[in-house]
């Protein structure tokens, strides 16, 4: 039997900023934004490529805003990828490696070059190049 991860909510204050941040800002799809009700609206966004999407909404199920940490992408290129974030101007560490377990400036060897970056809440992202 398959186990396949299909959605992360990704607790946050301001729907429509973490819409824009999400969608605009890092390219993910915008599969829906439903508002169920007055107070209760779920926007779910996919990364490109993903077979998990993300949901931001008005319900973070007893999240703070900005707690979730380690949430971890994937790309086959981490400079490319570092520099559409900062096109689309987010703030985006420069890339990293780990040194033992040490985190350090510069490229490491295979799958070990990283990026990070924060949403406007401060949900903690990381990038990992795949080779």
């Amino acid at each position: 039997m398959d186990w396949k991860l299909e959605v992360v909510i990704v607790p946050v204050t301001d729907v429509e900023r973490a819409k824009h941040f999400y969608g605009d800002q890092l390219g993910f799809v915008v599969d829906h934004d439903t508002k169920l009700g007055e107070d209760y609206r779920v926007v779910q966004l996919t990364p490109p490529g993903s077979g998990c999407s993300i949901v931001v909404g008005s319900d973070n199920r007893g999240m703070t805003a900005g707690s979730l940490r380690g949430l971890q992408l994937v790309v086959s290129d981490v400079d490319a990828a570092r520099a559409q974030l900062i096109e689309r101007g987010v703030t985006v560490s420069v890339v990293k490696h780990y040194d033992g377990t040490t985190l350090v400036e510069g490229r490491g060897g295979r799958w070990n070059s990283f990026i990070f970056f924060s949403d406007p809440d401060g949900n903690e992202w990381a990038v990992q190049e795949h080779p």
